[in-house]
């Protein structure tokens, strides 16, 4: 049995990364208006989602197969180095707007240095 803070990081990632997914899959405003100031183009908002959404599916079978976590941690922490170059560097938002990738990445970075 995983100790329960690894349950809960998973958890918060499988969370998180739905939530964000979902709003690139149904095109948001605000995603739509995010990933204009990036400059990517908009089939990279539905890559990046499926990639998410990859993760999602790989952090929830970890659950049974612990060694998926590593897979999925891995590349949610890909992603969210992304995401702060995004914000930071490509739409040079204010440092605040990259906080939730930051902490995303660090839940990430958490579960592949654990055991």
């Amino acid at each position: 049995m995983e100790p329960l803070w690894i349950i809960l990081i998973q958890c918060i990632l499988i969370g998180m990364f739905a939530l964000s997914a979902s709003f690139k899959f149904l095109r948001t405003r605000s995603m739509v208006q995010h990933w204009t100031q990036y400059r990517y183009p908009t089939w990279g908002m539905f890559a990046v989602a499926s990639l998410e959404t990859a993760g999602i599916v790989l952090m929830i079978s970890a659950f049974w197969s612990p060694e998926n976590r590593i897979y999925a941690a891995s590349l949610f922490a890909v992603l969210m180095i992304g995401a702060v170059h995004a914000h930071l560097v490509r739409a040079r938002h204010h440092p605040v707007m990259a906080i939730n990738a930051v902490l995303m990445l660090g839940l990430s970075v958490t579960l592949l240095f654990q055991k």
